[in-house]
């Protein structure tokens, strides 16, 4: 399990320097084995791109980073620019933490449930900034949408 921390928030209404966002590697799966690893689920959030990482379309759509199909035209991310921006505040900004657990999954769902984590969605209709994430996230999918499709 892991939990990220930002010493500047994303945006106005998040306080810095607190836990905003917790995950878990690997995810439960009842029927197959998870190929991922904390290792390769945190350094994909720091590095990978919006289409792979909630954190990340979460992140950039708070920075107000523009979102566009890219590729077929199926999958959204920043674009290069973007997410090179967004990888570039994430290494002056985010912090994380982890601790080991046989089966994070029942620990992810105790902390969501207990703790206010405005920047996580699964789980967390209760938190009072879901709603307003909710619908940044599919404003900017939805004006993705309406743009060209990026190299």
């Amino acid at each position: 399990m892991y939990g990220w921390y930002f010493e500047n928030a994303p945006c106005a209404d998040l306080a810095a320097g607190r836990l905003l966002y917790v995950g878990i590697a690997p995810r439960h799966m009842a029927n197959r084995t998870s190929t991922q690893n904390l290792r390769k689920r945190v350094r994909y959030h720091y590095r990978g791109n919006a289409a792979g990482s909630t954190l990340r379309l979460t992140l950039g759509c708070l920075l107000g980073i523009e979102l566009r199909r890219v590729g077929s035209g199926r999958r959204m991310t920043f674009g290069k620019a973007g997410e090179a921006a967004l990888s570039q505040w994430m290494a002056e900004n985010a912090r994380v933490c982890w601790i080991e657990h046989d089966e994070p999954w029942t620990m992810e769902s105790e902390l969501i449930s207990q703790l206010d984590l405005p920047l996580n969605l699964d789980q967390n209709r209760h938190n009072p900034f879901h709603g307003r994430l909710k619908e940044l996230r599919s404003q900017a999918r939805q004006r993705a949408r309406e743009l060209a499709v990026s190299a």
